[in-house]
């Protein structure tokens, strides 16, 4: 299930290739000075391995974990030459004003470095001079030394002249195993990392972790004055591609990159330089941490000294959510500065403990907020927010823009796309009607199916008759008999892309001469036609299952509500049929499939329907799928040799079947790669760096703020938690991927497919391309979560929380309020019609007061599912009601609806 399409990704990478990780073509010569050997040390917690030449790091192995190493230590060889980073390299940007900046790095000409005489307890000191210019004004001693039993990697800078001279660019590489090229899904499990920086100045730090996500965890903290500015991949020989995510550089300090590399891009933190007086000093390092596992990363923060932050519900804060801040530092809080200044209030508010000081935070504005914190002892940090619109209305928001703005109507088109809801370009704000990537404007893939996906999700959320109108035309006019054959053999087959290559056969569309259409992307008829894509099967499942659902409420008109769900049906059972061979007729199919949470709705529902024939197949055909993974070490393998988007259907299915140490392993996995940091663009960001090549309008391989895989792996984070009520940890990350959707989402509705992380950008790409994806996690996703924490008492995820004495009142302020899950009870709560209004707990009484909505002319019952996901009493309603497909109806009222819920 390993499968390498290395040779493809670097092919399209070359022709999207980005200035900040261009290709250098002359040959360099290996200048590391391997053959001079190494040099072995010990601390408390590292086995650590210098190169005699140059005193950089070898290997970083944690005694926790015998045999792994947090560099690439294997690597070592190949990374030999000048350019390539080292752990231990420095770069910087200096002037004398007012002269031009000028760039100084010990990579770029290696020669061995003058050792200098150490005493305990000092491992290794060295003079960099030799790997510097001649002319560089600065002389920079490198010292590798321990305190307090830890690691410290030091600096200092020396200022030979004598007129001062100011640094605008002070940088530190960091050098972290993320190289997975030419391993097996098992290997790259067990030998590398992947690394995520909080950018947050004096309380800032990189985290390091295993992708198989448990064992020790690496934390890379300023030592001194070494204040996290900003993070930038650097400029090595060889570029980032998909096996290789590139690495990175801790940015003391940007003045001189932001005039000079960056642009309009508006930073994470405001850009300085500082003064190097004449013959003065300056000392920067890092410390390196040693966490026992993921989720003791804040409290080995806390135990070495460091602030730790913790926001409720996370960093992501709609307008009228009221948002905390947790904070744990060695020192009081002395200012609290917002920037802009007026798109937040913070307020002290009570502490939990003396271990914290407290802030109730409430959301003016939209868009990127910054808060700074200035403590007593004179370290600031920095907390990176996002401020949405309240939730439901983002979610209005983006399904008008889906049915006016991106509504197509042509019926002239030659490729038989219209009407439809197609991709955007929010830079010409233009539907985008061609693309050399043909299934971007082909309705096909990820890349042209985001948009319309979205818009079935978004009806599934917040469901509008209008728009479902529309919906239903699609499906009727494009879907079924276009984008889906509707006879023949390959009947319910799903084809990869309705545009294509063919001017020949189009000599009326003039196809966009600007476009190179003699790319392997330019599919021709054939290749379009084909049905053997798994993925894009459910997306079109998505679409009717989402109709089934408001047919079944009298919402949708087109079709009776069972037509829509043996249309879901049958497409699946298509996409996992098998050839007489013995063969899926269609590929991929055997692995995880991004949104494959979705066979699993449409099996719910068919069993709550009593289409027990149905029901009996698709079980079928899943268990033989789970079957296989449970026979394979880690089972989500991808159409890429590194995925993040399997784990979301094969933890489901194996938790489904009881392969629980299957399961287990792909939550790990996620757990590994989606990460609790105190920023809104990182909190729950499960990683994706590769998809801008496949979807998006700046083409080039780059970390993606909240891409699809944010949504949709806190699926099964999510679902791990309802069963695991105690688990914060995943509450707090899964809530944030889960939610981090709607941020992606512009003021007037329209959706990215992701932010670009990289510094000389640090905006939402252009195109709509696959958001779509992410919006179905958000969908499965949003809810109100009700925990009562260890360290914070009751906390609401998703509304607003008020608590006197015994009486817990919640408001549920997410898009959907028809899905409530109260930790302490392990009660998860669904309306499949109808919304919840409050939520009334008595924790003395254990009792539980839903409140639901006032009657609506089309919504005049509701149906309420109480389902007990951990291992605690069940709930029912006090009084009987009748049960429809398993759920309570309950006939609203013109006020609103008061019912109670008592333990059996």
């Amino acid at each position: 299930m390993f499968r390498y399409i290395v040779t493809l990704l670097l092919l399209t990478a070359a022709t999207a290739v980005h200035a900040q990780t261009a290709v250098r073509t002359r040959k360099l010569p290996a200048t590391l000075g391997l053959e001079s050997g190494f040099a072995s040390f010990e601390t408390s917690d590292f086995s650590i391995k210098l190169v005699n030449a140059s005193q950089t790091l070898a290997a970083l192995q944690p005694k926790s974990a015998t045999g792994f190493d947090f560099t690439p230590a294997d690597r070592l060889k190949d990374r030999a030459n000048d350019d390539f980073y080292q752990f231990g390299d420095i770069n910087f940007r200096i002037r004398v004003a007012p002269g031009e900046w000028r760039y100084f790095s010990t990579a770029s000409n290696r020669k061995p470095v003058t050792p200098l005489v150490t005493s305990a307890p000092d491992l290794a000191r060295s003079d960099l001079t030799p790997s510097l210019s001649p002319d560089c004004p600065v002389q920079v001693i490198r010292t590798w030394t321990v305190r307090n039993a830890k690691l410290v990697l030091q600096f200092e800078l020396i200022n030979k002249t004598d007129q001062a001279i100011e640094i605008g660019h002070l940088g530190i590489p960091l050098i972290f195993n993320n190289i997975i090229t030419d391993r097996t899904l098992a290997e790259a499990h067990d030998k590398n990392t992947f690394s995520d920086p909080y950018i947050g100045l004096d309380a800032g730090y990189v985290q390091v972790t295993r992708l198989k996500g448990n064992g020790p965890a690496l934390v890379v903290v300023p030592e001194g004055d070494t204040p996290f500015e900003a993070y930038q991949p650097l400029r090595e020989p060889t570029r980032p591609q998909q096996t290789a995510e590139g690495m990175f550089e801790w940015v003391v300090r940007s003045k001189a990159l932001a005039e000079k590399e960056w642009g309009k891009a508006e930073p994470w933190n405001p850009p300085t330089s500082e003064i190097l007086p004449p013959k003065g000093r300056r000392v920067i390092g890092l410390r390196f941490l040693l966490a026992g596992n993921i989720r003791s990363i804040e409290d080995t923060l806390k135990t070495n000294g460091r602030p730790v932050a913790v926001g409720i519900p996370g960093y992501v804060l709609p307008n009228d959510i009221e948002g905390k801040l947790f904070l744990n530092a060695p020192s009081k809080v002395l200012g609290v500065t917002i920037d802009p200044e007026t798109a937040m209030t913070v307020t002290p508010a009570r502490p939990p403990s003396s271990k914290w000081q407290a802030f109730v935070i409430k959301s003016n504005g939209w868009g990127r907020a910054r808060v700074t914190i200035k403590y007593a002892n004179d370290t600031r940090q920095s907390i990176n927010y996002y401020l949405t619109k309240p939730a439901h209305q983002v979610v209005a928001d983006l399904g008008k823009f889906l049915f006016t703005k991106q509504w197509y109507e042509n019926p002239s088109d030659p490729f038989g796309r219209s009407p439809s809801i197609m991709g955007f370009d929010r830079e010409t704000n233009k539907i985008v009607e061609q693309d050399h990537r043909v299934w971007i404007a082909g309705l096909g893939d990820e890349g042209g199916g985001g948009s319309w996906v979205a818009a079935a999700m978004k009806e599934f959320v917040a469901p509008d008759a209008d728009e479902i109108g529309k919906f239903e035309q699609f499906i009727d006019g494009v879907i079924w008999g276009g984008l889906q054959y509707k006879d023949g053999p390959n009947k319910y087959g799903v084809r990869k892309s309705m545009l294509y290559y063919a001017p020949n056969d189009f000599p009326n569309f003039a196809y966009d001469k600007d476009r190179n259409w003699t790319t392997w992307a330019s599919w021709k008829k054939e290749q379009a036609m084909s049905i053997g894509r798994g993925y894009n099967y459910p997306h079109v499942v998505i679409a009717y299952w989402s109709m089934y659902q408001n047919a079944r409420n009298g919402l949708a008109k087109a079709h009776p509500w069972d037509w829509y769900l043996t249309q879901a049906f049958e497409t699946t059972k298509f996409a996992f049929s098998k050839k007489p061979d013995g063969k899926y007729r269609v590929e991929y199919v055997e692995l995880g499939l991004m949104e494959g949470t979705i066979f699993l709705e449409l099996f719910k529902d068919l069993r709550r329907e009593g289409w027990t024939s149905q029901a009996t197949e698709l079980e079928r055909l899943m268990k033989d799928r789970a079957d296989a993974w449970a026979k394979e070490q880690y089972p989500f393998g991808s159409e890429m040799a590194w995925d993040s988007t399997g784990q979301e259907e094969v933890y489901a299915w194996c938790n489904y079947f009881g392969y629980d140490d299957k399961a287990r392993v792909s939550l790990d996995s996620i757990i590994g790669y989606m990460p609790s940091i105190p920023h809104w663009g990182y909190n729950g960001n499960a990683r994706r760096y590769w998809d801008f090549l496949y979807a998006a309008k700046l083409q080039r391989i780059e970390r993606q703020i909240h891409h699809y895989g944010s949504g949709l792996n806190a699926i099964p984070v999510l679902d791990y938690y309802r069963s695991h009520p105690d688990d914060e940890h995943l509450l707090r990350i899964g809530y944030a991927g889960g939610n981090a959707a709607l941020t992606n989402i512009d003021r007037d509705g329209f959706a990215s497919a992701a932010f670009h992380s990289y510094p000389d950008t640090l905006k939402w790409d252009a195109y709509s391309g696959d958001y779509g994806m992410n919006f179905f996690g958000y969908a499965m996703n949003a809810a109100t979560y009700v925990a009562d924490m260890n360290e914070f008492g009751w906390q609401a995820f998703g509304g607003n929380i008020r608590v006197n004495g015994d009486r817990v009142v919640v408001t549920p302020l997410d898009s959907m309020r028809r899905r409530v899950f109260i930790a302490p009870l392990g009660l998860w709560l669904n309306l499949d019609a109808g919304s919840f209004s409050s939520i009334e707990i008595d924790k003395k009484k254990r009792t539980v007061s839903v409140v639901l909505s006032p009657a609506t002319p089309n919504v005049i019952e509701a149906r309420l599912r109480v389902e007990q996901t951990a291992k605690l009493k069940s709930f029912a309603p006090e009084r009987s009601h009748k049960t429809e497909r398993g759920a309570w109806v309950i006939k609203l009222r013109a006020v609103v609806t008061k019912i109670e819920l008592t333990e059996e």
